[in-house]
């Protein structure tokens, strides 16, 4: 299992809420750190989380990929940031 999603479920994520969460990353990244604050997850585990993110971003292609969303969506809108 990936370990940004085995985190989230470490922590009574659910699957939903999981998806949704991988959803919103796929159409709007910014929104989507803001979604996961929100999650509950203590400080340290959310900073965990998000060094997981920083140091080895190929983990949400993974997510990503393991939840049957579309990838590619993830790439427009990480061109969109750059812009």
């Amino acid at each position: 299992m990936n370990p940004i999603i085995a985190i989230l479920k470490e922590h009574n994520v659910s699957d939903a809420k999981i998806h949704e969460l991988f959803q919103t990353l796929t159409e709007n990244p910014l929104m989507a750190m803001g979604t996961l604050g929100q999650l509950g997850i203590p400080a340290e585990k959310l900073q965990q989380l998000l060094g997981l993110v920083m140091q080895k971003p190929a983990l949400i292609k993974e997510a990503v990929l393991e939840l049957g969303l579309d990838f590619s969506k993830v790439e427009a809108a990480k061109a969109k940031l750059q812009q």
